[in-house]
């Protein structure tokens, strides 16, 4: 039984850390751009899409379909970084052991 006592005390350490990583993650951005940096977009570590920045330059009211093909794009791109970053801190938590839900 002893070692079944250690083996929770671990466990709840690690979800101790994991809760802690999480909060952390929450400050943490990453930054994508499209069409040359003309669109950028930052996540955080909670896959959030905190701000999208326009340059003026790639605004054409006449192919409105161009823009939002690169706001996609920067927004898809920020939440994969964003979801990369998180691996890679969960995988540095966990030791390169899968966990699933994680």
């Amino acid at each position: 039984m002893k070692g079944m006592g250690n083996m929770m005390k671990q466990a709840q350490k690690l979800q101790a850390k994991m809760l802690r990583m999480q909060e952390e993650l929450a400050d943490k951005t990453v930054e994508a751009t499209a069409g040359g940096g003309m669109i950028k977009a930052v996540a955080n570590g909670r896959q959030q899409i905190l701000s999208i920045k326009i340059e003026k330059e790639v605004v054409d009211p006449d192919d409105v379909e161009m823009l939002q093909d690169l706001i996609l794009a920067a927004v898809n791109d920020a939440l994969a970084k964003s979801q990369e970053m998180v691996s890679g801190e969960m995988s540095k938590l966990t030791g390169g052991l899968k966990i699933p839900g994680m």
